[in-house]
């Protein structure tokens, strides 16, 4: 097998995996009335506290139009807030509110439990090396 060949074998197999990933994530927090961006913000802020909505943007990698829209339905169910930032007025800032970190602190734990029961079979070692691999390929 050329080296060629094994590249398009290791893309769709990456391709497949990360699918199969995706649905399990999504299933996973459809079960909060949550959509896996809805889930994605909340999961950033509360691990990086309070963000700019550009840097939510950037952080999980969607629209500038989609950000605006799931921090709109987050505020709606009451789990984020927006405010001004002091230092410059066209930037907002978007935190988690009472009910959004009960809510993420009740429902990571469950996740990343998720997440780990995907990777059972592979080693620490190995982790370590697939992100080695990641890496260099985006490189």
């Amino acid at each position: 097998m050329t080296h060629q060949e094994a590249a398009l074998h290791a893309y769709i197999g990456l391709l497949r995996t990360a699918n199969q990933l995706a649905q399990m994530a999504k299933a996973d927090v459809r079960c909060y009335d949550l959509n896996i961006t809805e889930f994605s913000v909340l999961e950033l802020l509360y691990h990086r506290g309070t963000q700019a909505t550009q840097a939510i943007k950037e952080k999980i990698l969607i629209a500038s139009s989609s950000t605006t829209y799931v921090i709109d339905q987050l505020e709606k169910k009451g789990h984020v807030k927006r405010q001004q930032s002091q230092q410059d007025q066209r930037v907002s800032l978007v935190s988690l509110t009472e009910s959004g970190h009960a809510l993420i602190e009740d429902i990571f734990p469950t996740h990343a439990q998720q997440i780990d029961r995907r990777f059972e079979n592979v080693s620490s070692e190995e982790l370590a090396t697939l992100k080695t691999i990641l890496r260099k390929i985006i490189q």
